[in-house]
């Protein structure tokens, strides 16, 4: 059974309102303090961290946010912003917030900024569909009426789960992100063969806030089980969550606010995602995958085509598929503006065919086994643990190197100490996620951070000691880093007669 979200309304679609405040003022809206802590940081499983994990990697790096107080009196940081270092790791903070100038406080913070951008809920459409034995999965009621809806049906009940009893599914429907929840009820009834399976799903243009509706969507489709045909607390939800998108563009947010870049640390790429794997998502991928993540740590930087299978219950994918994004964060600007975007797909089926026949790169999770016969739809196809590609230019990347190896080591070393923080120290500074994708992330940087620095020097000559100084190996990682070379344009680079043997 999934987990509630510590957010989401349980009961009905409004949110329970705050306490009045004294003198009969208007109830107090969240504080972006509030908000900012990663709801991966509330669950209770999550428990607290440590800080001083070696995240930052030196000078350009990102470093380890200050902390905010999450729901639960625990300290956590948003995984999202980072502040100046000074010696002692923290910025210095005046002592009374009225000794900041006029000018300082009249100017919104970046929190604020970053908060009025992703506070907006946008829900597009909220509908209801159902298995019908004779049909197959329909359309059984939405809002509004003329949303196009087309194909909805086939994504919000899963290929394959009739054999489960709930499940919940990210996917894309056009240019709007969709969550449905998934419920298969048994009924003593010949017409419905025993089983009455139905899903409730929303749409919207991002999907950074759908966890937030996660408990609403799982009771709202108990209710449908028990009483089919009661809509009115989903038209009462649509009325008031409806989206007012404006007329131009197709609403898909796909990047950061330009004037939330510099301190941000890739918030789009690390969005608030509901985990509702008993032990978070981050560290169930990494459980799962093992060193296996240095595999798909270079696919997704090199912009890849990632299909991911896996037989019901598909909600867990689905996270694997937001984790394999994580892994291509880069936070440096101006870096992989002319690549392919990496764009999650969450989960497809047959009728997506030709929509990613299109794409240059994604990365899906499929319950389909027909998809690994369509091999010119992806270019790696991961079954399970099993990391394969039918393209003879890849197979060598799915060989460890030595410094794949190495990251992964102190991956889990960092996870361990991080982990006996929580138990031995009871700190909730901050949480596996944020490890995860700052461990990335850094990487990440750090390699392009290194390629600009030859790319501008007077011998524009990538060596043995350049490619260290990546944290590649020279030799094992020669084709990746020809790829990366010429994926993202640093045609101007010469590679050292050194590096041509592996």
């Amino acid at each position: 059974m999934v987990e509630r979200s510590d957010r989401a309304p349980l009961l009905d679609w409004e949110e329970v309102p705050s306490a009045e405040q004294p003198g009969g003022a208007a109830p107090a809206t969240p504080h972006a303090k509030e908000r900012l802590a990663s709801p991966s940081n509330s669950r209770g499983s999550s428990g607290c961290s440590a800080p001083g994990l070696g995240w930052s990697s030196g000078p350009g790096g990102p470093t380890p946010s200050r902390s905010v107080s999450n729901g639960d009196g625990c300290s956590a940081p948003p995984a999202t912003y980072s502040t100046p270092t000074t010696g002692s790791g923290e910025a210095p903070r005046p002592e009374n917030e009225d000794q900041l100038s006029d000018s300082e406080s009249r100017e919104p913070s970046l929190e604020d900024r970053m908060v009025t951008w992703e506070e907006k809920d946008q829900i597009v459409s909220v509908f209801v569909v159902t298995f019908n034995t004779r049909s197959g999965n329909m359309l059984e009621w939405c809002l509004p009426k003329d949303m196009d809806l087309e194909g909805v049906e086939f994504k919000a009940i899963a290929s394959g789960s009739h054999r489960v009893t709930t499940d919940f599914i990210y996917f894309r429907k056009g240019s709007y992100f969709g969550l449905a929840c998934f419920a298969n009820m048994a009924v003593e009834s010949a017409v419905e063969r025993g089983a009455r399976m139905k899903s409730v799903g929303i749409l919207s243009p991002s999907y950074t806030l759908l966890y937030r509706y996660m408990s609403f969507l799982e009771h709202q489709v108990r209710l449908q089980l028990q009483s089919p045909g009661h809509y009115s607390p989903l038209e009462a939800f649509y009325e008031d969550k409806r989206a007012l998108l404006p007329p131009s563009g197709d609403g898909v947010v796909t990047a950061c606010p330009a004037n939330a870049w510099g301190a941000a640390i890739n918030h789009c790429m690390h969005p608030e995602m509901k985990i509702t794997h008993p032990a978070g998502c981050m560290s169930q991928f990494i459980r799962f995958f093992g060193e296996q993540i240095m595999v798909l740590w270079k696919l997704a930087l090199l912009r890849r085509r990632i299909l991911i299978f896996c037989p019901p219950p598909v909600g867990v994918v689905c996270y694997r598929v937001y984790c394999c994004c994580c892994l291509a964060n880069i936070s440096l600007p101006g870096i992989g503006v002319a690549v392919p975007e990496f764009r999650p797909f969450f989960y497809v089926n047959v009728a997506d065919i030709s929509a990613l026949e299109n794409e240059l790169s994604y990365v899906a999770c499929t319950t389909e086994k027909i998809f690994e016969e369509k091999k010119d739809l992806y270019d790696v196809y991961v079954d399970n643990q099993n990391v394969k590609t039918y393209r003879d230019g890849l197979k060598s990347l799915l060989r460890l190197s030595n410094a794949d190896r190495e990251k992964y080591r102190k991956l889990t070393e960092q996870r361990q100490m991080l982990l006996y923080s929580q138990e031995e120290n009871g700190d909730c500074v901050s949480s596996e996620e944020d490890l995860f994708i700052l461990f990335f992330l850094e990487q990440n940087n750090r390699i392009f951070q290194t390629l600009g620095e030859v790319a501008g020097s007077p011998d524009p000559t990538l060596t043995q000691e350049s490619v260290r100084a990546m944290g590649l190996d020279p030799h094992g990682d020669r084709l990746f880093l020809l790829h990366l070379l010429e994926i993202y344009g640093y045609d101007t680079l010469l590679v050292s007669d050194q590096l041509c043997c592996s």
